[in-house]
């Protein structure tokens, strides 16, 4: 079942244009551009996915959860989501949906997390019991227990974000908007968050959209990456695809007896060198594993070896690099 539907998406701004003109008349004679945040933009997400949303900053990311969110209403296009309108039906949408920002706080900050959670079951108008019942989850699973009764301003950063996530999950939605939940935090409390999502996606079949610019959310998470540049969409495919897109080789280490003359062929260099050692790069398209080691095999007295697979984190890289050099009516299309 699909729960989020977003089609041909777009949304822009009216901003001020300064236009090397000086205060005075842009005060008394302003004049406004049109920035286009969001252009275009389509995907689907079905229920239990988990979908990383990635791309640079100012790409679109946070705009386009802000409209499916019912934040912002598009300039145009469809946003549905579990099947609601959202800017239409945003109190239908509340009751579905639970959303995170990590730079941001849906907790009151002067008082207990706890008294925050006895207002919000309110504002959900969620019965006792089903509150309780909930309430005890997110402490055993977010370990909220050590910190509920104490006011949200005093909380550390990864304190608050656990009670910004149970927050976000105390209704039991079914689908969640995660925009930056790891920003700020150590690794313990990364770890933590991540384990429960995971866990809250594996028992309830939580729907899962986040951003993020830690690329360990993303390995550790999702099966599916889109990825937005200057407002549209480049890429929507699993990360084993977006590897082979952007990084089309593989390297591999070897261990060597004695050095050699460096390879250079048609589809295999030789990339780096120390003592006992070099590093070879090879063209998947054009090689298997098994033939570039018999090739390898024949040129250096191999010892030992190692392949290197690219991180996310390396291919989500050279693909921002490879963006920002292209002009605009070159950037890859989905």
């Amino acid at each position: 079942m699909t729960e989020v539907v977003v089609h041909e998406l777009a949304k822009s701004f009216r901003v001020r244009d300064a236009g090397g003109r000086s205060a005075v008349a842009q005060l008394v004679r302003p004049r406004y551009a049109v920035k286009e945040a969001v252009r275009g933009v389509s995907f689907t997400i079905g229920r239990g996915e988990m979908v990383a949303y990635l791309g640079p900053n100012g790409a679109g990311k946070s705009t386009t959860i802000k409209c499916l969110a019912g934040i912002l209403a598009p300039t145009s296009g469809t946003v549905r989501v579990g099947g609601l309108t959202p800017v239409r039906q945003r109190k239908e949408l509340a009751r579905r949906v639970g959303v995170v920002f990590g730079h941001k706080t849906s907790l009151w900050w002067d008082v207990p997390v706890l008294d925050t959670y006895q207002l919000l079951r309110r504002v959900y108008d969620l019965p006792r019991a089903r509150f309780e019942a909930r309430l005890e989850l997110l402490r055993d699973t977010l370990g909220l227990a050590e910190f509920e009764r104490t006011p949200a301003r005093q909380l550390s950063l990864g304190q608050r974000m656990r009670a910004d996530l149970g927050a976000a999950l105390l209704h039991g939605p079914s689908v969640l908007f995660l925009d930056e939940p790891t920003v700020g935090l150590d690794v313990l409390a990364k770890e933590s968050l991540r384990t429960f999502i995971r866990r809250t996606n594996e028992t309830e079949g939580l729907t899962v959209l986040l951003t993020t610019h830690d690329m360990r959310d993303v390995e550790e998470l999702c099966q599916r990456i889109l990825v937005i540049d200057h407002g549209r969409l480049v890429f929507d495919g699993t990360p084993a695809e977006i590897t082979r897109r952007w990084v089309p080789w593989t390297e591999i280490t070897l261990e060597v007896a004695r050095p050699v003359p460096p390879m250079a062929g048609d589809g295999i260099e030789e990339v780096a060198r120390e003592p006992g050692r070099c590093t070879v790069r090879f063209t998947r398209s054009r090689y298997s594993l098994p033939e570039v080691m018999a090739v390898l095999a024949n040129h250096y007295p191999v010892l030992d070896c190692r392949v290197n697979e690219p991180t996310i984190e390396a291919v989500v890289r050279r693909m921002y690099e490879s963006s920002a050099t292209l002009p605009a009516s070159r950037r890859p299309q989905p």
